[in-house]
Order: structure tokens, then C-alpha cells, then sequence
């Protein structure tokens, strides 16, 4: 997690990025400090998917870098299925999660729960046999292969140890062979008991990298892809790259952890600016919740989808951005909602 001064600059890099977006513009609320959601924010749920919850059972401990989770995969459902929400993505650094997305829908039925896998060291880093593991677990849960995240280069190199293990993706501007391996893992892995292929996330590489990944993505056949929260640290893409992404075909990630509480670098006019520049069409609005100190990932969402709108984002592009996209990038059938 991102250290108070490592905050500060983030959130001067933050005014420099977004083209048109100035760092002096009056806002309603200081960064981080939203309120809680209203009952017409939740409403704005209905059928949402947050792509990017960060739940138990995960690790915290002494050899683990990220935050302690507020609440676990069942909690997460009962409030996501108590709030209309048609599902969410458990994502966890450090293992895969379609078994127990499998486990949560059995518990709590009418919620669509999936599972992410991130090639972190803790599964061998760009590993082809932990993409056709994860693929293969039981129930057809497997829904997104991520590049690395905590033990990407960028994630290390903004770590307060930068001299640990990464895994590197690219060398002199041209992505690794077994990057591309990878990939190739991605295009060819069959969801077991599951029509749906399965989709890329870029992670927490580097602008330049994430761009010659989307690329190679394409190239290779893989159609749904998504820059993880790109706006934000310590992916830190330009508004120029954010756009390119989008042209390649890739969905942009916009996380409200990034408004809202401790990491929060953007104002929601910011947002909103980056969100207009870019179109509705290519964003998806998800919450990068469940660390314990925080609202949970259906909270942060709201919250986030509630100022959106107060500062002329439409109920039909927060729909786009929160309902058809997600889903789109899942493999789900639009009509079936």
C-alpha cells in the first residue's frame, strides 16, 4: 500500500496526467473524503459487476505486502445480492480464486461470484500451467488471467523494498518470450464447465508494457481485455495512453480506491473529465475494495457511482461503465440480466 508520501506525489501525478484535468479545479469534497453512500447511490447498483474485490481467505502476515481484507468471498455476496448487484471478481495477489468464487456461489445462490488469478511470484510468475490450473478448476468460476500486480516491476520499484523479486515482462521495449507464453496460455485455456474463454487483465506493469501486451493480446485472439486501474499507481497511464488502450480494444479500468479513503489521488471531477474524454463505452467503474479499514468493495462503489453522477455522468453511461461492460468482459450474456 502506498505510503503517505508516495500519496503525495501520486496525487500530483494525477493532475499532470489527465490532459484538461487541472489541478486547481474546485471540487465539493477534499480527496478521500466522500460521503457514505445514499440510497439513491445504491440504487445505481442494480445488476452492477464490480470486477476487482479484494477479499478473504487471503494472506496477511509478515512475508505479505498487502492489506489486511475487511470481510470474505460469502460476506461479499450476501451484500452484493442484498444490494442488486448481479456479481463481482475476487482478486487476490498472491493465489487464483475460482475455487472458492465456486464455494461462494453454492453458499449464497443468485449472485454470480468469479475468480482472477494474478501471475505473482507465489504461483510461478508468467507460469502457463497455473493459467491451465486456474481454467480447470471445478464450476467454471475462471474468468481473468492478470500480468503481474504486487511483484511487477512498477509495483516493486514504488515498494518501500525496492531490491525484491519481480517478475519482468519486457526487455528493451519488446515483451518477454514467456510473456508472450502466457498470453498464448490465455488465448488457448478452455473454462471447464464453462462456454466463456477467458480474459486479460494488464495488471500492474508499466504504461508502455500494458500497451504491448493489449497488442499482442489481440494479435494472439484474445477479444476481452482490460488495462487495470490505469488511471491510477502505480499504473500511471496518460489520458493519450488510456485512449490508445481503449482504440486497441481494451476496456479501462476506473477503481473508486482511487476517489475514496487513504489511496485517494483523483477528484471525481477528474474522473468524470477522463471519463468523457475517453467515453463510457470503453470504461469499467469497479470499486478495488475489501481492505479492512475501508467501506466494502458495494459501498465504495456506490459512493463512487453516486458523485459520478452528481457531476453529470448519466444513469446510462454509469450503467455502460458498471452493468454491460463487465459483463461483456466476463463472457456473460447480456440479455440474461
Amino acid at each position: 500500500m502506498a505510503q503517505p508520501t508516495d500519496r503525495r506525489l501520486a496525487a500530483l501525478l494525477a493532475s499532470l496526467l489527465l490532459a484538461g484535468a487541472s489541478p486547481a479545479l474546485a471540487h465539493d469534497y477534499p480527496l478521500g473524503a466522500l460521503p457514505p453512500p445514499s440510497t439513491a447511490d445504491l440504487r445505481l447498483l442494480a445488476h452492477a459487476i464490480d470486477i476487482h474485490a479484494h477479499l478473504d481467505p487471503d494472506s496477511f502476515g509478515p512475508h505479505s505486502v498487502q492489506a489486511q481484507r475487511a470481510l470474505d468471498v460469502i460476506d461479499m455476496a450476501r451484500k452484493a445480492k442484498q444490494a442488486g448487484m448481479h456479481g463481482f471478481v475476487v482478486k487476490q495477489h498472491y493465489d487464483q480464486t475460482a475455487g472458492i468464487a465456486y464455494l461462494a456461489n453454492k453458499v449464497v445462490p443468485g449472485i454470480e461470484v468469479f475468480g482472477q488469478l494474478c501471475l505473482n511470484l507465489t504461483v510461478g510468475g508468467l507460469n502457463p500451467a497455473a493459467i491451465y490450473h486456474f481454467a480447470e478448476v471445478k464450476g467454471g468460476r475462471a474468468r481473468i488471467v492478470s500480468m503481474p500486480t504486487w511483484d511487477s516491476q512498477a509495483n516493486v520499484g514504488a515498494s518501500n523494498n525496492p531490491d525484491r523479486p519481480f517478475v519482468p515482462v519486457s526487455r528493451d521495449g519488446v515483451l518477454l518470450p514467456e510473456t508472450k507464453a502466457a498470453i498464448a496460455a490465455v488465448a488457448a485455456a478452455k473454462v471447464r464447465d464453462s462456454d466463456a474463454s477467458l480474459a486479460l487483465a494488464t495488471g500492474h506493469i508499466l504504461p508502455a508494457e500494458a500497451l504491448l501486451v493489449i497488442r499482442e493480446a489481440r494479435r494472439q485472439g484474445i477479444e476481452r481485455i482490460v488495462a487495470t486501474h490505469a488511471i491510477g499507481h502505480p499504473v500511471n497511464m496518460t489520458l493519450d495512453q488510456m485512449k490508445e488502450a481503449a482504440n486497441l480494444g481494451a476496456y479501462i479500468e476506473f477503481v473508486a480506491g482511487f476517489l475514496i479513503g487513504g489511496r485517494a489521488t483523483f477528484t471525481v471531477e477528474q474522473y468524470r473529465d477522463a471519463i468523457r474524454a475517453i467515453g463510457s463505452k470503453h470504461i469499467i467503474l469497479s470499486s478495488d475494495g475489501g481492505q479492512v479499514g475501508r467501506a466494502t468493495p458495494e459501498g465504495l462503489l456506490a459512493m463512487a457511482a453516486g458523485r459520478l453522477h452528481d457531476m453529470g455522468i448519466s444513469e446510462a453511461d454509469l450503467r455502460t461503465m458498471m452493468v454491460d461492460n463487465p459483463a461483456r468482459l466476463l463472457g456473460l450474456d447480456a440479455g440474461a440480466r
